[in-house]
């Protein structure tokens, strides 16, 4: 019996499921959440799962809130702790009042337990070696069986569980009849011996809405379809193989020619990054759409080409789903850690077109963008988005495409404009906006051709080591760059109730957590202005933000507060005024690390320091 009063909250908790990797435990720990998300509930799903194949610990975090937060909030309300591995660690990460489920086949010391947690024991093991002799079956079901008691114990509707596993296993009956089989007996055994309901329950509402749940990296490969891609040319690396795995799946839906059949793209698997990104940039110099997608170390890999696409401008598509790094560093672990090795990739002096997308519905739109801003900069474009995103199941409101949109080629020469006598110079600027006129190989038989190149030129592709030549290409390059702020997507700003000489900036994956942190810090008394940055160049509203507060806080994924550096970098503020909040162990930012660290940092401002008194 606990000595601190149970948990009692309807549709606002956090489950965390404690399995082994490789156990099956996966597809059941997801139903779960589709689960409630079919009561009519927002979840927000986190798994955390390890590099290798099977063996290691893996959890599945299911964030249920009614009010709609989807972030991390820290710390787990209720625990079903599957891997004796981790169960030290996470029987201490459990909530005072807090629920703990265990297999309860063997017992267990009482030293095992905490005195201000309600333990609830289910025989799993037991369960399912009375009922199947196959040792996969009983390791698979068991998984099913642990849904059902939980199903009981939450109070959740089965029907709509069973709803989950008919559509999962449709047209394999057996598989079906067995599954609903083992969810029953784990839901019978719950009813029959434990109290049912527990302090922690699922009542059904309307709260989802018109939302859809979908990953990041498929909203991206589809954004990537209806933003007019056709080559794809990749190498595997974790995170982002989804993406390139997606984009074949929506191709062959959606880009076969219904009346031949004809695939109307290419995919390729480059034996490594650096034959990825220069089919890409081949692809792109011919007049296609291309991309690749990659995570931190083919970044690294890529840099050289990068710089060609940049000095080159050749048109480029990259899809950056960040890791913990440096080095391999934590394959399947999240964070924000590559910004300033993209904005500045390659040697010499470069900048790069960085998008920081907070959601599937924003990878879905920034990915299509991308493509339009790569041919109209003729250059390379990032989507920066992270495992967080990436990976894992995001409710968010539905994909929209306008079917009478246009897509934007930038600046092509034609032939008629070739024939008109038009001046063409590969990299002459001719407003004042940076951007040169192009033209695609065979436009015309005599006229508008050049040699493209990584050496220096001048305005007509002329190779020249002259000292001016070169500085005249290398500050229209800064135009271009200075052009492309007003291209990009604007930051979005919303202002506390009250004014405030206090403001936070933040992008990306941070954001979900972020808005739930405002309304802590609203709570604790303070008022915060918030600024979430979504692309670099930064827009001169970011300065303009920075100039209305005397501390702003930025909050990031990274240990070296890398977007911070690239604000005082670009903007010469002094950097004082910035207040990194830093979080980088590789799990997902929580609402509650982001208004400790900004709380705890004003409450030190508002102290008075005391003054000696005089004699």
């Amino acid at each position: 019996m606990s000595d601190k009063k149970p948990i009692s909250s309807v549709n606002d908790f956090v489950v965390r499921f404690a399995n082994v990797n490789g156990s099956g435990s996966a597809s059941a720990n997801e139903m779960f959440a589709r689960a409630i998300l079919r009561h009519g509930v927002p979840v927000s799903p986190r798994n955390i799962f390890p590099s290798n194949i099977q063996g290691l610990p893996t959890w599945y975090e299911v964030r249920v809130t009614e009010d709609g937060h989807l972030g991390a909030r820290g710390g787990v309300d209720m625990m079903v702790a599957m891997n004796p591995q981790t169960w030290d660690k996470d029987v201490a990460g459990i909530e005072p009042g807090g629920y703990l489920f265990y297999d309860s086949t063997k017992p267990m010391p009482s030293t095992k337990f905490r005195d201000d947690i309600t333990v609830i024991g289910v025989p799993l093991t037991a369960i399912t070696n009375s009922t199947y002799t196959d040792p996969r079956q009983r390791q698979l079901f068991k998984n099913i069986i642990y849904l059902g008691a939980l199903s009981a114990l939450l109070e959740m509707d089965p029907k709509l569980i069973e709803q989950l596993i008919g559509e999962q296993y449709k047209g394999k009956e057996k598989l079906l009849s067995s599954n609903v089989h083992a969810l029953h007996l784990g839901r019978d055994w719950a009813l029959q011996n434990l109290k049912c309901p527990i302090g922690l329950r699922v009542k059904k509402s309307d709260k989802v809405g018109d939302r859809i749940f979908i990953e990041g990296n498929s909203a991206a490969a589809l954004g990537a379809v209806y933003g007019g891609a056709t080559v794809c040319a990749w190498y595997p690396i974790t995170p982002s193989s989804s993406v390139a795995e997606a984009f074949t799946a929506h191709c062959k839906k959606y880009r076969h020619d219904p009346e031949t059949g004809k695939a109307k793209y290419a995919i390729v698997q480059g034996e490594d990054e650096l034959a990825s990104i220069g089919i890409v940039i081949g692809a792109s110099w011919n007049g296609a759409r291309a991309f690749t997608a990659t995570s931190g170390p083919g970044i690294s890999l890529m840099t050289e080409f990068i710089g060609l696409s940049y000095f080159a401008e050749i048109p480029a598509v990259i899809m950056n789903i960040q890791r913990a790094g440096p080095s391999t560093g934590m394959p399947t672990r999240t964070q924000q850690c590559d910004i300033i090795a993209c904005a500045y990739a390659s040697h010499g002096d470069t900048k790069h077109v960085l998008l920081f997308p907070e959601d599937p519905a924003e990878a879905f739109e920034f990915a299509a963008a991308a493509f339009d801003l790569a041919e109209r900069l003729q250059t390379t474009i990032f989507l920066m988005l992270d495992l967080d995103i990436g990976m894992n199941h995001r409710l968010c409101r539905p994909l929209k495409w306008d079917d009478a949109k246009q897509y934007d080629r930038g600046k092509v020469m034609t032939e008629e404009m070739l024939e008109e006598g038009r001046d063409f110079g590969r990299y002459l600027d001719v407003d004042g906006d940076g951007i040169p006129y192009r033209t695609y190989p065979g436009t015309h038989p005599t006229k508008g051709s050049y040699f493209t190149r990584g050496t220096s030129r001048d305005r007509y592709a002329r190779y020249s080591e002259e000292g001016s030549v070169y500085a005249d290409n290398m500050q229209r390059l800064v135009r271009k760059f200075e052009t492309a702020q007003d291209l990009v997507p604007r930051p979005l700003q919303a202002n506390a109730e009250r004014p405030t000489k206090y403001g936070v900036i933040y992008f990306g994956s941070t954001s979900p957590a972020m808005d739930e942190a405002i309304s802590m810090l609203e709570a604790r008394g303070h008022q915060l202005d918030r600024l979430r940055i979504r692309a670099f160049p930064f827009h001169s509203s970011v300065a303009s933000f920075l100039a209305e507060h005397d501390f702003v806080y930025v909050v990031e994924q990274n240990r070296d507060a890398q977007l911070r550096q690239l604000i005082v970098n670009e903007n010469g503020i002094d950097p004082v005024r910035l207040v990194p909040i830093v979080h980088y162990d590789g799990s997902p930012i929580t609402a509650r690390f982001i208004a400790k660290a900004i709380g705890d940092h004003q409450d030190h401002l508002k102290v008075t320091p005391l003054r000696k008194a005089v004699s």
